[in-house]
């Protein structure tokens, strides 16, 4: 496993108000946290943009909750950090769903914004 203090921290700093946003169902506060460009694939057909992001999770129904692990990240260049996730999501009425995710984030200012969000449903027994 590869995971720099640094790049951790600062997926850390995106996914941490990721959750917050999916935790309290606000999607357009999710959608922020996206470049205007992202391409974006959860488990229904892919978009591009913080829209697509944000229809997507005002589609998810409230109360689900995400967490995550941080398994492996990359510093593919400057300002750019690829990171590869266990995520939990969990909900009041079903079974939780366990998930694989990679992000690409990018700086934009003094911020970090996701560009690449693609998420992975594997089945049991699968790494």
């Amino acid at each position: 496993m590869t995971v720099s203090t640094d790049d951790k921290a600062i997926l850390s700093g995106v996914l941490d108000r990721w959750k917050a946003g999916v935790d309290a169902h606000r999607p357009e506060r999710v959608a922020a946290l996206f470049t205007e460009d992202a391409v974006f694939q959860g488990l229904h057909p892919y978009s591009v943009g913080r829209q697509g992001v944000a229809e997507y999770y005002d589609s998810q129904p409230p109360g689900m909750k995400a967490s995550y692990r941080v398994l492996e990240t990359r510093r593919p260049a400057d300002g750019l950090v690829l990171g590869y996730l266990d995520v939990e999501f969990t909900f009041t009425d079903r079974p939780a769903l366990a998930v694989k995710l990679a992000v690409l984030v990018t700086r934009e200012g003094d911020d970090w914004h996701i560009a690449h969000y693609q998420v992975s449903r594997l089945e049991p027994g699968e790494a």
